[in-house]
């Protein structure tokens, strides 16, 4: 699934493009009543009847929309039109910490900057009981002003203080490419739950 140049996703007219993968494509847009350039998530039309699919990617929107921090994508809104799903996120003037260290190696005080305001962004997500799963550098977006955005809330669990399913137990997806890695250290043991954030 592609959209046009124009096309209209209930207020946002989608322009180009930026990315895609297995949860969807993302699209720069231009919200029309607001006037603001933001980016468009969008579930592919094929999986409208997978409920599961539906289900994560609403609960994606929930979670990222839940927080408030400077390093979390901040997300706009959701919605649905005719059979496409869609999240609307502000759109970042940068590039994957992935595309960043291809282009150029990184210094080692970027690298700790990196990691400092990454851990300090999960510490805010995981007191509000949500566990993002999925850290990679595909996942997180290094702005051009210096500033590192978590992305892709699509495999996030969200916890509360009823929840001990995963009491004792630490999170792993089998998942993720080649060049992932494991963690095997949970960040958080908050209500005594290991929670491995990282690939």
């Amino acid at each position: 699934m592609s959209f046009a140049p124009g096309s209209q996703l209930g207020r946002y007219r989608v322009s180009i493009q930026l990315g895609r993968g297995g949860m969807g494509e993302v699209y720069l847009a231009h919200d029309t009543l607001l006037g603001r350039a933001v980016a468009v998530k969008v579930l592919p039309e094929n999986v409208d009847a997978m409920a599961e699919r539906v289900e994560r990617f609403v609960l994606e929107a929930k979670a990222a929309s839940a927080l408030n921090h400077p390093n979390i994508l901040t997300v706009f809104d959701a919605g649905r039109d005719g059979t496409t799903h869609f999240i609307v996120t502000e759109l970042v003037d940068g590039t994957t910490l992935r595309a960043h260290a291809v282009s150029r190696s990184l210094e080692i005080d970027e690298i700790v900057d990196a990691c400092i305001q990454t851990a300090n962004a999960l510490a805010v997500a995981h007191d509000a009981g949500i566990v993002h799963r999925d850290i990679k550098p595909e996942n997180l977006m290094l702005r051009r002003d210096g500033y590192m955005k978590i992305l892709d809330f699509g495999l996030a669990k969200l916890l509360d203080s009823r929840d001990d399913t995963l009491a004792g137990q630490t999170i792993v997806d089998a998942g993720g490419d080649d060049d992932s890695f494991t963690g095997g250290c949970p960040l958080s043991l908050r209500h005594g739950v290991r929670r491995n954030n990282v690939w």
